[in-house]
């Protein structure tokens, strides 16, 4: 009998005591069997220590890796991709603690990769000219939408939502990538994966999502975040690239 082909989501973390909880039991609630590895940058608020009390009911699928200190976005999913490649899982997911991206959705983007539909899955806002954004005001949609244009203008990738942090990847593409030369650790980490990922040749297909901006917790948006995503696309395009 064939292995199972093993699928794992990594939820980054910090300060999300009031969402890890429910977040984990959400995804372990699905009709697909996901493995969870909770990246911690030492949240002081105990994010940590929720997830310890949890692995005494899920100790065969809930995975925590501690790091000693807040790096970026970036650095906590480079850390867990290096985990789930070591532990050798075939589809690997990228998903914020907070419900902006519906767990639901994670059986959606694992179907594209198992059905080879795709190398990569984008769970996306900005399709078909909609914007399906719940809960943000008009700014912050106005700065994500024409963010992913201008990314789309810049570099020429055929992805709508290019600062997606909803993501799932075959072990494949993971495995092409130099991962000590990914520059980026906000918004633009999300940005120069998928194309890098698409320079390589690995198709990339958006499925639709509602993204539902936090109830509980503190978002983590900060100027400059939207600075380096700025900058980092022209340094993408018009600079080396691995």
């Amino acid at each position: 009998m064939p292995a199972m082909k093993k699928s794992l989501v990594i939820i980054p973390t910090y300060n999300e005591k009031d969402n890890i909880r429910d977040i984990i039991n959400r995804v372990f609630q699905l009709k697909r069997n996901f493995d969870i590895l909770v990246v911690d940058d030492n949240s002081p608020d105990g994010t940590a220590q929720i997830v310890k009390q949890l692995q005494k009911e899920f100790s065969d699928k809930l995975f925590l890796l501690n790091r000693p200190e807040k790096k970026g976005l970036g650095k906590a999913y480079i850390a867990g991709f290096k985990w789930a490649l070591q532990h050798q899982y075939n589809y690997i997911f990228e998903m914020d603690a907070d419900f902006s991206h519906p767990p639901v959705k994670l059986i959606e983007l694992l179907e594209v990769l198992e059905k080879n539909e795709a190398d990569v899955s984008v769970g996306s806002r900005y399709l078909k000219g909609r914007i399906n954004v719940v809960n943000w005001d008009l700014k912050r949609i106005l700065l994500s939408y024409f963010a992913s244009i201008y990314v789309r203008m810049i570099t020429g990738i055929p992805v709508k939502d290019t600062t997606a942090g909803f993501v799932g990847y075959k072990k494949e593409v993971l495995q092409s990538f130099n991962f000590d030369k990914i520059e980026f650790v906000g918004y633009a980490f999300q940005i120069e994966m998928k194309y890098k990922a698409w320079k390589k040749g690995f198709v990339i297909k958006e499925i639709p999502i509602i993204f539902t901006d936090r109830i509980k917790g503190k978002s983590k948006m900060h100027g400059g975040i939207i600075s380096e995503a700025i900058w980092g696309v022209l340094k993408m395009r018009f600079g080396k690239s691995d």
